[in-house]
């Protein structure tokens, strides 16, 4: 009769046979319990999921579901965890004759992911569990070349190299370009040239084959742009940092973005809301909407161009005098929530065609604290006695303030939006293009806010956050549709007075 030690023993035996044997169909069960403590031995497993997501098109490839698979996600989401070190490491268990070409920027990082792949093999775990389906040889067991006595080999090169000679089952790509050289041209057509010349016919069999492409966006033209628009019968699963729902794609195996809400963070319990905005800062907008949002824009922009903008360098007060006249206009979200769209309030006079953006107010307020602060910038005695209106866009938000502070804003000016807001914006391209649009000169002290306000223009459309633009674009067709306009009385801005500055200098030629 069996001991109670000796049950406990064997139960626990045909548990870890169990879950051996689902290691061998699913990846992520083979991630979890073979592989990660291999490559990540001090940190704790964070379960996700987009792991879920890539280990179940990985498999597909596998199958043969999925012959050419690209997939693009940002930095620190495993995946060369995933793709490049246990994926290799896993298909051999099944199928060890595999031969794989794999490859990066640097044939550095190429040979880290190697052999890392390599570690997990040689784990006591793995050989424990695997170890009488292959054995390494001893003979091609190096760094940037290791085979098994099932003919499977692993041959290692780099985007930047001249042609291996070698060929595989698996062609595995892993960041063609660095990020220090994303905006190289060069650098750009020569990972793109190496692909065309040289990795893409090196499968042995082309009918049978996979080839995998995994990197985070960096521009509009690199291998993943050439791919998606040169070539067919690619898969695409993009994962980007934050939930879009303008971009989401459907991949063969149905897979959809599960998240709902705009904004949304991928994998918020390893990147919280607090770093990931400390790496959108740091990034600014065009590369954040690259390497986090994995759809980039084009340097300098898209719809309005970076080199069009026009600055002026003295400040806004001393523009007034010279001026015809000066509107505000309002793009409204009351929730302070640090994930809500911002209350966004441009300042902008204009004369004759040209437009100047003269103040900008871009925060997360609250109804009653909008209500405050559309009132407190109203009477700013700079810019009022100019001022002929207030626009504010009359929908949900909008027509709440609107009938709040009907009274006590002189020229309050609801405005019926017309079209979509990249119709608005391509309506006042042609002003911006011939340059008759002034912001106020970055490099000046107290103006560097002005580079973030480029950086929304450069992205948009594909930015998070584009209240400034829908800001912008409303006031600058308000100039020439003059929708709702009645001409404000100067009562409510002289009895706000104060001797800050004199009236009566503000009416003077």
């Amino acid at each position: 009769m069996m001991t109670p030690r000796a049950k406990r023993e064997v139960y626990l035996a045909l548990l870890k046979e169990q879950l051996r044997r689902r290691a061998e169909t699913s990846l992520h069960t083979f991630l979890v319990h073979w592989a990660w403590g291999v490559l990540n031995p001090a940190t704790p497993f964070i379960d996700n999921w987009h792991i879920h997501s890539i280990c179940e098109h990985l498999e597909a490839v596998t199958s043969g579901e999925i012959k050419r698979l690209v997939i693009n996600l940002p930095f620190r989401m495993l995946k060369s965890t995933l793709v490049t070190q246990t994926f290799p490491a896993w298909e051999w268990i099944t199928r060890p004759s595999l031969a794989y070409l794999t490859a990066s920027y640097a044939k550095d990082i190429a040979t880290r992911d190697a052999v890392d792949s390599r570690r997990i093999i040689s784990s006591p775990e793995f050989q424990q569990a695997w170890g009488g389906v292959f054995k390494m040889t001893g003979d091609q067991n190096v760094k940037t070349r290791y085979e098994n006595d099932k003919k499977g080999m692993r041959v290692v090169t780099a985007t930047d190299a001249a042609g291996t000679g070698f060929g595989g089952n698996r062609i595995i790509i892993d960041d063609p370009v660095s990020a220090k050289d994303a905006d190289s041209e060069v650098s750009r057509a020569s990972s793109i040239e190496w692909w065309r010349g040289t990795a893409s016919t090196r499968l042995n069999d082309p009918t049978k084959d996979a080839i995998i492409i995994v990197h985070q966006r960096l521009h509009r033209d690199d291998l993943t742009g050439y791919i998606l628009a040169e070539e067919t019968g690619w898969e695409h699963l993009v994962l980007p940092m934050r939930f879009d729902p303008d971009n989401v794609k459907t991949t063969s195996l149905g897979f959809q973005d599960p998240r709902t809400q705009r904004g949304e963070l991928l994998a918020p319990k390893r990147l919280d809301e607090t770093i990931v905005k400390e790496m959108e800062t740091r990034l600014g907008g065009y590369h954040t909407a690259a390497q986090l949002q994995q759809n980039p824009t084009p340097r300098g922009g898209t719809i309005f161009k970076e080199f069009y903008w026009q600055f002026y360098d003295c400040k806004p007060q001393e523009l007034v005098r010279d001026l015809d006249e000066i509107i505000w206009s309002w793009d409204l979200t009351f929730k302070a929530s640090e994930t809500s769209d911002y209350v966004a309030g441009l300042c902008i006079g204009r004369k004759g065609s040209k437009k100047y953006l003269l103040r900008q107010v871009l925060e997360r307020l609250t109804f009653s604290e909008t209500k405050t602060r559309m009132l407190m910038e109203a009477k700013r005695l700079d810019f009022a006695p100019k001022t002929v209106a207030v626009l504010v866009e009359e929908k949900a938000n909008g027509a709440a303030i609107i009938d709040a502070l009907k009274g006590d804003i002189a020229g309050l000016t609801p405005i019926t939006p017309q079209g979509g807001k990249v119709v608005r914006a391509h309506a006042i391209q042609p002003q911006h293009e011939a340059r008759n649009f002034y912001l106020p000169d970055p490099t000046l002290q107290g103006n560097q806010w002005v580079y973030a306000f480029i950086d929304t223009f450069n992205g948009f459309p594909n930015v998070r956050h584009d209240d400034a633009v829908d800001a912008w674009t409303q006031g600058i067709n308000w100039f020439a549709t003059r929708e709702n306009y009645t001409a404000p009385s100067a009562e409510p801005y002289i009895a706000g007075a104060s001797n800050l500055y004199e009236l009566s200098d503000f009416f003077k030629n």
